[in-house]
């Protein structure tokens, strides 16, 4: 046996098993049962959980900065937060990439798809443009030409990877691009829009199945007669089931009563948690350069604005947030117990990728990706594929 870890308390899709022991082979897990009825006698590591939450590896669909590292400054700064990644429970994530200029942005993700490191595992690569309506916090890049050529090169470049777009279905000629982005099964994300309702259905229609960073840059419509609230892109994404999507919880990006909303109208499986991090992520209060621009944190897992020195003072780049404290967040404000907030950075992300057949749940034959979590719900400890890279302490 490669590793057994006893005494826990395993969070599985049928609830909490409390008093369990989870049993890894070659990477996989072999065996979940109660601890009492399994006492192993030779083991490569064994582990008295003591009682701790055993939950599956998070999953984070959008991020892209953690402490000193930036996605955008290039491979060795992915190595460095895939190495870190771990350490608030991470186990496997689609690193964001901002837009560059055609050509240099598939140089760029091409060079970013070469990195092999330690730690958490790359899912694909997140495109967050070149293909919306409204830059955001995205340099302006971010809104191009609807480029076949382009899109092709892209999901070449990112190889062996997926590339995973965020689309606007308001982009003029989106429609001639998304059967090209969703091939082969692969999710296409909608974002920075202020798309109206038959633009977003003709987006979904054509393979754009999940929103992201959801109600962030995602505008209202303007009334068109006095006392008539018009439809827009959330409504159109609320009311589909077939669409998934994600927010970040960090308590000011959204108000969590629209957390609330969405779990009501599409259910806890259809709604996921990221962290949308910058640069500087993890490290608490400070300003940090993010590209030609500054951010700023006010406090720890908070939001990250654009800082005194930048273009658009205040304004909204990303988050301060990690995984673990998305999980607490969700427990503290959405009122859920910590089997439906695993979900929701576990499970639920998994599902987005098209991975949950073996990934996202800790199931016997799954991928024993696994987090170690104390009473606080702090990462005690992380296993990849059921070799251990992050223990607190060491």
């Amino acid at each position: 046996m490669g590793l057994v870890i006893k005494n826990a308390n395993i969070v599985t899709p049928v609830g909490l098993r409390s008093g369990h022991t989870i049993v890894v082979e070659a990477g996989k897990i072999v065996k979940i049962v109660p601890s009492g009825d399994f006492v192993p006698d030779k083991a490569d590591e064994i582990v008295d959980a003591d009682s701790a939450y055993l939950v599956p590896g998070f999953i984070d669909l959008h991020t892209h900065g953690l402490h000193e590292y930036l996605i955008d400054n290039g491979p060795d700064d992915l190595s460095g937060i895939c190495r870190i990644l771990p350490r608030y429970g991470v186990t496997g994530f689609l690193p964001s990439v901002c837009p560059l200029p055609k050509g240099k942005d598939a140089e760029f993700l091409s060079s970013l798809a070469k990195v092999r490191t330690e730690g958490s595992q790359i899912f694909g690569f997140h495109l967050e443009g070149p293909f919306l309506t409204l830059t955001g916090a995205l340099p302006k890049e971010a809104i191009g030409d609807a480029d076949t050529g382009r899109v092709i090169d892209l999901i070449k470049s990112a190889q062996p990877y997926k590339a995973i777009f965020s689309i606007a279905p308001d982009f003029d000629g989106i429609e001639k691009l998304l059967p090209i982005m969703s091939n082969d099964k692969t999710p296409v994300f909608i974002t920075h829009t202020k798309a109206n309702v038959k633009q977003t259905q003709a987006a979904i229609d054509s393979g754009a199945k999940h929103a992201t960073h959801f109600y962030d840059v995602f505008p209202a419509p303007e009334e068109n007669e006095p006392g008539v609230r018009q439809a827009g892109v959330v409504e159109a994404i609320l009311a589909d089931p077939r669409v998934t999507v994600d927010f970040i919880l960090d308590g000011e990006h959204v108000d969590p009563v629209v957390v609330k909303m969405a779990i009501r109208c599409k259910g806890l499986e259809k709604v996921s948690l990221i962290t949308d991090s910058n640069i500087g992520a993890g490290l608490g209060s400070g300003v940090y350069r993010f590209g030609a621009e500054e951010v700023e944190f006010a406090y720890s897992g908070g939001p990250a604005r654009f800082s005194k020195n930048s273009r658009e003072p205040g304004v909204l780049a990303g988050s301060g947030l990690t995984m673990d404290l998305a999980l607490r967040n969700a427990i503290k404000f959405l009122d859920l117990e910590i089997t439906q907030a695993v979900r929701m950075v576990s499970t639920n992300p998994a599902g987005v990728l098209g991975i949950d057949d073996r990934k996202g749940t800790l199931k016997e034959g799954f991928d024993a990706d696994m987090v170690l979590l104390d009473k606080n719900l702090n990462v005690s400890q992380t296993w990849i594929a059921g070799k251990s890279f992050y223990r607190k302490g060491q």
